[in-house]
């Protein structure tokens, strides 16, 4: 068992306040009782900041992210993250960082000294690993070459980058904030500037042909990226485009541009890891590994949520979405909106739904080191996904058939409990 200090934080002195712990700390008390549980040992640990604000909403977008209309209060912001992640110190204490991810919204509208100040702050709050995987998320509309330099000298060594599409009429469609050569611009700055990044593409886009779709692919294998995220548009409720739905390829179109994208990507060296992942040899996005893996994550920032490990239990938390809210919130001192305790009876659940989307599957061994529950729970799950040809099990591997993963949503579900 990782032992968690009760109070205080990194190199701070004994006061007062020593003998009155904190909310967060009275928690981290309260879930190191006994429980439903015996985790052996706990699963790695991430970081996830979330940066709320954007340049412009995309119609397609459902993320939490709100237009920067006269900028925003960087400052402030910057303060109550440093706040939220010292106020979730108990939680976590002791335990490495591995992987943090900088999403959005739009990270990239930082100012350089901005991201400095927020990578000192976590620096000198959390013990991170050596080889941290440290990934920022980027839009081509905000690239600057010196400023994009600050970043990597400020230790981000990993980029993601929303090209989303390489032709012109489909970035106009998406209501990105880029043209073509901006994102072609982009991602030679990458190239130039960081050893390992990311090209975000979308698929199956309004009037998109699948020559056209073609084209996007090949543009960002040129590229040689280490690493390709490859997305179907959906229209996801409460965006524009749910409200005001585009023309899009229909369902064997869009069958036929995922076929390509299989195909080119192959050819080209890339491994098909997860749904929506191609990754060169030893370039998997190690950050979101975790989380397909029920990895835990602490999430801080506007609308972040959370996944956290103790020996008898497993939580999940969420701070307050609107940027306003968890600005207010943390000058009270409590930026999390809820916190509950996932249930024995969703864990088995829980963990398939993220470990089937990867294309390899999981070690069986996993399954009860990150449940603390006996592989036979989910046995007639299990036995009804393979009889159906959507599950491939042995001793030592279970992964989803190649039928499983175009059936993926179907193989989830039978692991849900009624």
């Amino acid at each position: 068992m990782i032992p968690i200090k009760p109070i205080g934080m990194p190199g701070q002195a004994k006061s007062a306040l020593a003998d009155k712990p904190s909310a967060a700390a009275q928690a981290a008390l309260a879930y190191l009782q006994p429980g439903a549980l015996s985790l052996s040992v706990l699963p790695p640990l991430s970081l996830y900041i979330h940066f709320p604000w954007c340049v412009k909403k995309c119609p397609y977008c459902d993320f939490n992210s709100h237009e920067a209309k006269g900028g925003f209060p960087e400052e402030e912001y910057l303060a109550a993250l440093r706040a939220d992640l010292e106020a979730s110190l108990p939680l976590i204490w002791g335990r490495k960082i591995y992987t943090i991810f900088i999403g959005g919204g739009t990270p990239s509208l930082m100012s350089a000294a901005g991201l400095d100040r927020l990578m000192s702050d976590v620096r000198s709050l959390l013990p991170l690993d050596g080889a941290a995987e440290i990934t920022m998320e980027a839009n081509p509309g905000t690239f600057e070459v010196e400023k994009f330099k600050s970043y990597r000298n400020s230790g981000i060594n990993r980029l993601s980058i929303g090209i989303q599409s390489f032709n012109g009429r489909h970035l106009q469609a998406l209501g990105r904030i880029h043209d073509d050569g901006e994102a072609r611009r982009a991602v030679e700055i990458a190239h130039a500037t960081f050893d390992n990044f990311n090209l975000d593409l979308m698929y199956a886009l309004p009037s998109q042909t699948l020559a056209e779709a073609q084209q996007d692919v090949a543009t960002a294998i040129a590229f040689a990226p280490p690493h390709l995220s490859l997305y179907h548009l959906t229209l996801e409720p409460n965006t524009y485009f749910a409200k005001y739905p585009p023309v899009i390829p229909d369902d064997d179109a869009s069958a036929e541009m995922q076929d390509m994208i299989g195909a080119l990507t192959s050819t080209a060296g890339y491994g098909h890891y997860e749904v929506s992942a191609y990754a060169q040899a030893g370039r998997q996005a190690r950050h979101n590994l975790n989380y397909w893996q029920f990895g835990d994550y602490l999430g801080i920032g506007a609308g972040a949520h959370s996944k956290l490990s103790f020996p008898h239990r497993v939580i999940r938390q969420m701070r307050y979405k609107q940027p306003k809210a968890y600005l207010e919130h943390s000058r009270l001192g409590n930026v999390v909106q809820e916190e509950t305790e996932i249930g024995r009876d969703d864990l088995g659940f829980e963990f398939m739904l993220n470990a089937l989307r990867l294309n390899g599957g999981f070690e069986v061994n996993l399954f009860s080191e990150r449940t603390g529950l006996a592989l036979n729970t989910i046995e007639k799950s299990l036995n009804q996904a393979e009889a159906k040809g959507l599950l491939y099990r042995d001793h030592k591997i279970i992964k989803p058939t190649v039928l499983g993963q175009r059936f993926l949503n179907d193989l989830q579900q039978m692991f849900l409990l009624d």
